[in-house]
């Protein structure tokens, strides 16, 4: 069967300026696998039966495949990095040069391989649930004298009140984080996600 090349994809590596050649290693080697690939976020997204099972992005200091449920892979060479602490699921390989990605391409397809046999098994990852997550002092002190906030928060998809907590726990001063929470409260009564 011949291999269905993404155009979008194409046009990636086309005008990918950093990381051009590690962007195609990576690339011909996912295109050996069974994954339908596709263009996602802005990125090459190697998908099975609709869900993600990576994607090839980059960043200043390295390029990375990054593994949707990467905490289910067995990591025997200890390769895969947490991108951040809030990331629950994702892991990636992380990589500074092609001939870095040359010398572990057998190792590369083992986690591809691996990560397609944990896709198969129908394996869910276990998330934290949105109620576990740090709610701010300053968004409960919001919730207690607007009822009509908490009750649109309560009403957003656990997603989008994650990504909202995340964001507003993330900031260190308390002045910063009341500057977040009142810049997103008309989204947040407007049943919209951070991104909507």
């Amino acid at each position: 069967m011949q291999y269905k090349e993404n155009p979008k994809v194409i046009e990636f590596i086309d005008k990918a300026k950093l990381w051009n050649e590690e962007f195609r290693l990576l690339i011909n080697i996912a295109r050996e696998t069974e994954l339908l690939e596709e263009f996602k976020w802005g990125k090459p997204c190697y998908t099975l039966n609709d869900a993600n099972v990576f994607l090839i992005h980059g960043f200043k200091e390295y390029c990375a495949l990054l593994f949707f449920k990467g905490t289910l892979l067995n990591d025997n060479a200890n390769i895969l990095i947490k991108q951040t602490d809030n990331v629950q699921s994702a892991r990636q390989i992380r990589f500074k040069n092609s001939q870095q990605i040359l010398s572990m391409q057998n190792m590369i397809k083992e986690y591809i391989a691996q990560a397609v046999a944990v896709e198969n098994s129908g394996v869910k990852v276990e998330f934290k649930k949105t109620e576990e997550f740090v709610i701010v002092p300053e968004l409960l002190n919001l919730f207690n004298v607007d009822v009509v906030l908490k009750m649109a928060f309560e009403k957003l998809t656990p997603g989008r009140q994650r990504a909202y907590l995340l964001y507003f726990s993330s900031a260190k001063q308390q002045k910063t984080r009341i500057s977040r929470i009142e810049k997103y409260i008309p989204k947040i009564l407007n049943g919209k996600g951070m991104d909507d």
